[in-house]
């Protein structure tokens, strides 16, 4: 299943230009235990401080269990606590958590 989550940067360039370095070097044990959650692939979009999430996971996918194994994890926990540095809630989500997961209105196949 395909799952969509938006966030928003600081809008600032220069944090916005550091942030886009800091994923072209992903942490190998932060990237491992995204894999190990249950998430088979997973990609980051930009559009000027708009971010967008694009996971896909299992249908049963449990992102709780997800988020209690990330918070026991240090090498996530030191890369998010870096990743909060460039990050902002998007305006109304405020208190909500990072990511804010879409709802899917509109698919198209052949």
């Amino acid at each position: 299943m395909r799952y969509v989550f938006f966030l928003d940067l600081v809008n600032d360039p220069r944090l916005i230009q550091e942030y886009d370095a800091m994923h072209r070097n992903v942490w190998p044990e932060v990237e491992q235990q995204i894999l190990d959650s249950g998430v088979e692939q997973c990609e980051i979009y930009r559009l000027e401080n708009r971010l967008v999430l694009i996971v896909d996971a299992p249908d049963d996918m449990n992102w709780e269990r997800k988020r209690i194994s990330d918070e026991q994890h240090e090498p996530t926990q030191k890369w998010e606590a870096l990743m909060w540095k460039f990050q902002q809630s998007i305006p109304g989500f405020e208190g909500k958590g990072k990511w804010q997961l879409a709802t899917e209105i509109y698919t198209l196949k052949k």
